[in-house]
């Protein structure tokens, strides 16, 4: 079976996020008004094969906590569909 995993990864929400601050100062020199927080992160999309749902999981899994995402500054989610 073939699966696309779309995993977004984000700066913890207890941690400073200068990307984040930076885009938001701009964004209130360009005008942009009623904006409160802006935080930047990683969007990830992987195709793969397995069996099942829960094989396809336990892949993207392993790849967030071993590689994707440091966990001490970041959390990840994702979301996994069959193709």
């Amino acid at each position: 079976m073939n699966f696309r995993a779309e995993i977004n990864v984000m700066p913890q929400k207890a941690l400073l996020d200068p990307q984040g601050k930076t885009v938001h100062q701009s964004m209130q020199l360009l005008g942009l008004e009623n904006i409160n927080d802006v935080r930047i992160g990683k969007h990830i999309t992987v195709e793969m094969e397995a069996e099942n749902l829960e094989e396809a999981t336990n892949k993207v899994e392993k790849a967030c906590k071993e590689l994707l995402a440091n966990q001490v500054m970041e959390q990840y989610e994702y979301e996994i569909v069959e193709l």
